[in-house]
């Protein structure tokens, strides 16, 4: 296994309760060392994949919406619909749970390359090489492993930048713009007392929109200093073109299995490292290690997934193609017309599963029409 993070952890676990030697090698110096994530899972996430209780800093009810022009949208249910977790701590947790069922972890160990031979796989790292019967990368983006092995590469990614601050608000805060963030958006989520996570995605100047953002939330007395260390992190938008190759797979951000309208990533991968382990059970009990049947990952994860991710792309094209003030007058419609309630009430609503909401959403006429005005283009049906 290549990578400790959620995902590569998780799948370490699986595999070593159906009874494989698994070993994980990690190029921080320790598991979690450094992450750049504000740790919101879904309400089906945790029903999927519960964690300790103690992991949960807080239960999120309600959001609040800002547009470029200071409209304000409002939403709340009466139960929790998000949960922000202490993501460094969850992902040390998996790591002990790995451990506990006999995984060995090698930190501070990055792949130089991966060689498949009929019979094994090689991997070589700065200290030696290792020999395995099969390997999944779940390096997340950026290694340069997908791309020497000939699978591809994530050309279209966002820059994630994000800080920790003092703050006192007590929900959810998302803000739109083109100042703010073009063609994404910013948060401020609060987490533990006092204390709350400020960022936001953009394509370029990430730095630049970072300090925008906090220099913004100060001055309206929602931070209490501008200052604060940043942490950067470029998150897929796209699935990777080949997840697999014979005795190798790759899960998670390295195969860009990432919601591309919020460029959440746990719940994506924990669902592929789960495909991911039934796969590599068969494959290791039987002793087949061909691209065909390691190419039932693909095929199983793309039937779970690939119409979300699908409808996710078409969904984030479409919102960075709009200007502010088209921004703008879709809020002061959602409000009048109330349909961010309706949206809000309806089956489709999930913080997990945006597909049917998005397209749910599309089928309000005065929607298309600031959209068809705009000159955004839609799908045949």
């Amino acid at each position: 296994m290549i990578g400790a993070g959620p995902v590569g952890n998780h799948l370490a676990v699986k595999l070593a309760e159906l009874g494989y030697q698994i070993t994980v090698l990690e190029q921080q110096v320790e598991v979690a060392q450094t992450v750049c994530c504000t740790g919101i899972l879904g309400k089906d996430c945790l029903e999927a994949f519960p964690l300790p209780h103690e992991f949960i800093m807080r239960e999120a009810f309600s959001a609040s919406f800002y547009s470029p022009f200071g409209r304000t949208l409002r939403i709340e249910k009466e139960t929790p619909q998000a949960y922000v977790i202490e993501r460094q701590a969850f992902q040390r947790w998996l790591a002990e749970q790995a451990q506990q069922r006999g995984v060995r972890y090698f930190t501070g160990c990055p792949v130089r390359n991966i060689q498949i031979d009929k019979d094994y796989v090689k991997v070589e790292l700065n200290i030696g090489s290792l020999e395995s019967r099969t390997v999944v990368v779940a390096s997340g983006l950026g290694s340069g492993l997908v791309r020497r092995l000939g699978l591809g590469d994530l050309t279209d990614f966002a820059i994630g930048a994000q800080a920790e601050v003092a703050s006192q608000v007590n929900e959810v805060e998302l803000y739109v713009g083109r100042e703010i963030a073009p063609g994404f958006f910013a948060w401020l989520v609060p987490t533990s007392p006092g204390r709350a996570l400020a960022g936001l995605f953009c394509r370029r100047q990430a730095n630049l929109y970072l300090r925008n953002l906090l220099d913004r939330l100060y001055q309206q007395g929602k931070i209490a200093s501008p200052e604060a260390t940043p942490s950067y992190k470029r998150v897929p938008l796209e699935p990777l073109p080949h997840t697999y190759l014979p005795r190798l797979l790759v899960v998670g951000e390295a195969a860009g299995q990432v919601k591309p309208t919020t460029g959440g990533g746990i719940y994506y991968g924990l669902v592929c490292a789960e495909i991911a382990a039934g796969v590599l059970n068969q494959a290791l009990s039987s002793g087949d290690f061909s691209a065909r049947q390691f190419s039932r990952y693909q095929k199983e994860w793309k039937q779970r997934l690939g119409r979300e991710i699908r409808i996710g792309r078409f969904a984030r094209g479409l919102f960075e193609r709009l200007g502010d003030r088209q921004i703008d007058h879709i809020f002061g419609l959602v409000q009048s017309d109330g349909i961010h309630q309706a949206l809000l009430n309806s089956p489709d609503f999930s913080f997990d599963w945006h597909g049917e909401f998005i397209l749910r959403a599309l089928k309000y006429k005065a929607l298309h029409s600031v959209l068809r005005l705009g000159k955004i283009p839609f799908p045949k049906g």
